[in-house]
């Protein structure tokens, strides 16, 4: 039996996390939501995970959730396996992006949504397909889609299930570039080893801030942005890029605590 996520082998701090069910152009069934939703926990838990790409195998990103497969289980819990994988993909404290080939469709372009940047193919295209099976919006979309394009196209693209072209999508803020198909695994190398090479509690931090902003005033905005940079002050990649600047060099990132251990102890 094949794994339903295929887990790569950490490269520079650089997970890939891969929907494996290339025969069904990875539509996610029961064992994909739980297995997602674990590999997503794992990543969030390891300290050594720098950055996190999603993709699929096959040369499809994800066609949505398989409606083919019996599952006798009551909607609620249905749902709930969805609310998991949503939330664990926002809530990931590290970079991540979503590297689509092939089709994205309904919940498998919200997956790729939910992630913080979106790299595609030419080929490449995408369909909230929700409506066409007499279903609402899921997966996050009805809160993603109106951020990324706002309501009036979020409308458009979820009551009309059309389906759109890697170039639309990028001109309605939904794919960050469009990269040829043979360019497209050392892109996503490149772009993820620089995530991966930056300073982990800043970035985390600067994540949850916009992603939080969206439904916060600007004073909640402020306090909650001095908040986070008092953190920031308390690594030493603060000063590491401070000493990096003056010395006209590129700075080394670890995320460390800055006090020592006859610091914290008094």
């Amino acid at each position: 039996m094949t794994d339903p996520v295929l887990l790569s082998a950490d490269r520079g701090g650089v997970r890939t996390l891969t929907l494996n069910r290339p025969h069904r152009k990875n539509a996610i069934d029961p064992e994909l939501w739980v297995a997602l939703r674990d590999a997503l926990d794992a990543a969030g838990r390891d300290r050594g995970v720098r950055a996190l790409v999603l993709t699929g195998a096959g040369g499809s990103f994800c066609s949505g959730a398989d409606i083919s497969v019996r599952d006798d289980v009551h909607p609620r819990d249905k749902l709930q396996r969805l609310t998991d994988v949503a939330l664990a993909l926002h809530e990931l404290p590290v970079p991540t992006v979503a590297k689509v080939t092939g089709v994205a469709v309904g919940a498998g372009w919200n997956l790729a949504l939910g992630c913080d940047l979106v790299v595609a193919t030419p080929e490449s295209t995408f369909c909230q397909i929700f409506s066409k099976r007499g279903l609402s919006i899921d997966l996050g979309g009805s809160w993603l889609l109106p951020r990324l394009v706002g309501l009036q196209q979020a409308k458009r693209l979820a009551l009309l299930a059309e389906t759109i072209g890697a170039a639309e999508a990028h001109d309605l803020n939904l794919v960050t570039w469009v990269v040829p198909s043979a360019e497209i695994d050392a892109f996503v190398e490149d772009l993820t080893g620089r995530l991966a090479a930056g300073p982990p509690v800043a970035l985390a931090q600067t994540k949850a801030l916009l992603n939080e902003g969206a439904d916060r005033t600007m004073r909640d905005a402020l306090a909650n942005e001095a908040r986070a940079q008092i953190v920031n002050f308390a690594t030493v990649d603060v000063p590491a890029a401070y000493a990096a600047f003056a010395e006209r060099r590129e700075p080394s990132f670890t995320g460390q605590w800055a006090l020592k251990k006859s610091e914290q102890s008094e």
